[in-house]
């Protein structure tokens, strides 16, 4: 008996591992979208991955492991962008933007290929920002997208289109 246990806590230690080796930088990265600071999106991945670990057994299989992850750090930085720490810090940080630090993390992204497209994907708001990432970046089916975030598969064509368009105009006003 005791062997058994053994055995299934070794394979969901692996299962974990596993999930943590795919899915760690996609949901910093997921986590950076919204809250647009590096160290805080650090810190959300972390939380995500205590969770998956606390919960593991609880995982139904009604969706695949990255979209579980993914519900879970949507989840977190919502909570975060609520939180009564972010927003009472927002009014000291001046000129700057909202979360966007000055760090050597922030200098690589900003000259990483795709710093434009990048750059203006970020400065959407939070509603048409998630679809995009979700839909171009993660490579999630619109049914996933709705599992993910609770919004009618109408709704997040609609913010799709609106996004692009909103994209289109943000390059527009460059040229």
């Amino acid at each position: 008996m005791g062997e058994k246990i053994r055995e299934n806590e070794f394979e969901r230690n692996e299962l974990i591992k596993e999930l943590i080796d795919d899915f760690a930088e996609p949901i910093k990265r997921l986590a950076f979208t919204y809250v647009k600071n590096w160290a805080v999106a650090d810190d959300i991945t972390q939380e995500v991955f205590i969770s998956c670990f606390k919960n593991i057994d609880r995982f139904r299989g009604d969706s695949s492991y990255k979209t579980w992850l993914f519900k879970i750090t949507v989840n977190r930085c919502k909570d975060y962008l609520k939180s009564k720490w972010f927003r009472s810090m927002i009014p000291f940080r001046g000129d700057e933007k909202v979360g966007v630090g000055t760090g050597l993390d922030e200098i690589l992204v900003q000259k990483s290929e795709g710093e434009e497209i990048s750059e203006k994907v970020l400065s959407l708001t939070v509603n048409y920002r998630e679809v995009i990432i979700l839909f171009y970046y993660e490579d999630l089916s619109l049914q996933e997208i709705k599992e993910l975030t609770g919004i009618k598969t109408e709704t997040i064509k609609t913010r799709l289109r609106r996004a692009k368009l909103q994209l289109r105009e943000l390059y527009k006003e460059v040229e």
